[in-house]
């Protein structure tokens, strides 16, 4: 297979535009949406309650709307391969961008096994005593090869993934509402349910602050529209229509269907916290569905969950292979991993994301998966400090745009409530990574084997940061000296 760096002149390989604004859309809607909603809903609701459920998805839901604002300013200004890591560079310091970048690709290349492991045990639901290791090839060959033909590939793959979700939530929240009124059961629930024991909170403002976290992870994969502003045909007009969609997407999708389950279900029920990828029978909306009396709900919702998995691998593929290509682009990766194929796909980068992804499953077969345990961990934090980079990104953008006289007119799209934004990202971005694992530190003694499980990845963060700082003596970029007009 043919390949080229793209230095060689104007014919050489470039990544192709060949995302359009239907496949940005479903991006956006598939990054937010996976087994966090169908699965793990159920748990959030039992802990804190179905008030205290929508109140910690409503705040992070607020929060990534901002993140997601700034970032398509930026991406919609400057549509580039790798994002934020490139804003960072530009209007931060090259040293920030640095530890973005990668930070970034080892998280979505260390995630694709646990997406491989969660859709055996899916699969296994129709097929108990197939090959783990069988399927786990099947799926890994499926996102390859839709990631290796073209962008178009992985757009599709995307859309069709996401299409079958939103399709699926928007049936349950149709059946939920009618069942509130009566329909199906031939009851009306009302808020009798909502307001089990007396109050729809539950477990006080700690249980609400642990979902503020669960919810967080839950919505993580949102930036990848940003990320993939650098291939969509029209991102002038695409992004800012996609971005503009997160906010009611997390509204339609997140918050109605949490309300629709506390309505329905009791946060009492033990169900809910039985809820996870190995047991569809307890998700909250297979409950619902079969009270309604849709006997395959269970069948059904099992097939939904598996392509969750199989679009939140594929965004892992797409994600990690070009932001890989973004950092050898910029010279902070070797060159070779910028090689474009004729079809403007990187090549190399994939193949290195692959290599490091089928490491990582190894790793998760032997020694009871203690070593790719601690992989894990060292990107759990990551998707936040993504979030964190973009909104300090997005505030440096902004200064420095005005500070050399340049006109807000003439941004095609501009965030709103800044710098209000971008600050109030940037505070709760740094009260979820601080607070990951608060319950450590509390009950009279430090856990602290579970202290250093979680925060493992905020030292190695630095240590790229500094790390690189200390190589090429990189610098906050003056608002003055931050690169507008360079276009690639």
């Amino acid at each position: 297979m043919g390949t080229s760096t793209g230095r060689e002149g104007h014919d050489a390989p470039s990544l192709h535009r060949g995302l359009k604004s239907r496949h940005l859309s479903m991006i956006a809607i598939g990054g937010a949406i996976g087994t966090g909603l169908f699965v793990a809903s159920g748990a959030s609701i039992s802990s804190a309650g179905p008030a205290g459920a929508l109140l910690a998805y409503v705040i992070v839901g607020v929060m990534v709307y901002f993140v997601m604002t700034g970032l398509g300013e930026m991406a919609t200004f400057m549509p580039v391969a790798g994002s934020f890591e490139r804003y960072a560079s530009r209007f931060v310091d090259p040293a920030l961008g640095f530890a973005l970048g990668w930070n970034y690709w080892y998280t979505w290349a260390v995630t694709v096994p646990a997406e491989l492991a969660a859709g055996t045990i899916v699969v296994k639901y129709w097929f108990p005593n197939s090959s783990p290791i069988l399927w786990s090839a099947i799926f890994l060959a499926i996102l390859f090869l839709l990631n290796v033909i073209s962008v178009k590939g992985y757009g599709e793959g995307e859309f069709w993934f996401a299409g079958v979700k939103v399709a699926t939530i928007l049936v349950f929240l149709v059946v939920g509402v009618l069942m509130i009124f009566g329909a199906f059961t031939g009851q009306f629930v009302g808020f009798r349910t909502f307001n089990t024991g007396g109050s729809p909170f539950h477990g006080g403002p700690l249980a609400t602050f642990s979902t503020f976290l669960v919810a967080g992870f839950a919505f993580q994969g949102t930036e990848l529209v940003g990320l993939a502003a650098g291939e969509s045909d029209d991102p002038k007009r695409n992004v800012p229509r996609a971005i503009r969609q997160v906010f009611w997407r997390i509204l339609i999708f997140y918050v109605l269907a949490i309300f629709v389950i506390g309505m329905l279900i009791p946060y009492t029920d033990p169900n809910l916290l039985k809820s996870d990828v190995n047991n569809v029978a307890v998700s909250p909306f297979t409950l619902i569905l079969q009270r309604a009396g849709f006997a395959i709900a269970a069948s059904v919702m099992n097939a939904v969950i598996l392509t969750a998995v199989l679009s939140a691998g594929n965004s892992a593929v797409y994600a990690s292979t070009r932001m890989l290509f973004a950092l050898a682009k910029e010279g902070k990766a070797p060159r070779i991993f910028a090689a474009l194929t004729k079809r403007g796909v990187p090549f190399n980068s994939l193949l290195l994301t692959r290599v490091i992804g089928f490491v990582a499953f190894l790793a998760s077969l032997f020694g009871n998966g203690v070593v790719y345990t601690w992989m894990l961990n060292a990107a759990s934090l990551t998707g936040f400090l993504a979030w964190l980079g973009i909104a300090v990104s997005h505030w440096r953008f902004r200064r420095a745009y005005v500070a050399q006289g340049r006109r807000l007119e003439d941004l095609v799209y501009r965030a709103k409530w800044y710098p209000f934004g971008p600050v109030f990202a940037c505070i709760l971005c740094a009260v979820v990574i601080v607070g990951q694992d608060y319950s450590a530190f509390t009950g009279g003694h430090i856990k602290w084997a579970g202290v250093v499980a979680t925060y493992v990845g905020i030292p190695l963060f630095f240590v790229l940061w500094l790390g690189y700082k200390a190589v090429y003596k990189t610098r906050l970029i003056p608002l003055q000296e931050c690169d507008f007009d360079t276009v690639e």
